[in-house]
């Protein structure tokens, strides 16, 4: 997989760039366009097909530069997940985006389908750092993707004699403030491959 653009930590801020190799190379060969300038007029076909070839090559550069763009403006609402990762991502929208480049949301959704940026997390294709939320106590939201490392850091740090439950998990996201319901819970686990507090409890 060649992912679209990178993420590098520079000084104290994440930066994207377009990745080289995911971009096509496309220019006009120069022996027609100087045939074109020295016989103007002399062949409308050749004229036509020079400008149709500038065309493609300035639509390709702008759908570049909104990648650009777009990947940017996620990674800084995300900060905190390339900082700390998934227990730090942030509840993110399509609309939220769209809003903030002025964009419409259906380019958003264009230019962030199969597209993968590549971290020192890893590869992750764009549409992984959207998702839904759920409210917390404090009037806030906590994104799926938090609650769901949360989960599997409770889990994984349980005692395997005495398993958390779904419930007992509700608990302890309670007690940071995110309030989740007993079947979430599980709807979530589930998503993880945890099997259930019954299968998971050693003797």
């Amino acid at each position: 997989m060649v992912p679209d653009v990178v993420v590098r930590k520079v000084r104290n801020s994440w930066v994207v760039s377009l990745n080289p190799d995911a971009m096509p190379r496309l220019r006009i060969n120069n022996l027609y366009a100087q045939i074109l300038r020295d016989n103007r007029g002399a062949s409308g076909s050749l004229s036509s097909h020079l400008q149709e070839a500038r065309w493609l090559i300035k639509n390709v550069q702008q759908r570049f530069d909104t990648i650009q763009r777009v990947s940017q403006a996620i990674v800084d609402r995300q900060r905190q997940f390339f900082d700390y990762g998934d227990v730090a991502m942030r509840p993110l929208t399509l609309r939220e985006i769209a809003e903030q480049l002025d964009l419409h949301e259906s380019t958003v959704s264009r230019v962030t389908t199969q597209k993968y940026m590549a971290t020192p997390r890893g590869i992750f294709e764009f549409k992984y750092f959207f998702g839904s939320h759920v409210a917390t106590d404090t009037g806030g939201a906590a994104s799926s993707t938090a609650i769901r490392a949360l989960i599997r850091q409770f889990v994984g740090a349980e005692d395997k004699k005495k398993p958390l439950s779904d419930a007992k998990i509700a608990d302890l996201l309670g007690q940071q403030g995110i309030v989740v319901a007993r079947r979430t819970i599980a709807k979530y686990r589930e998503s993880l491959d945890i099997p259930p507090v019954s299968l998971r409890k050693s003797i």
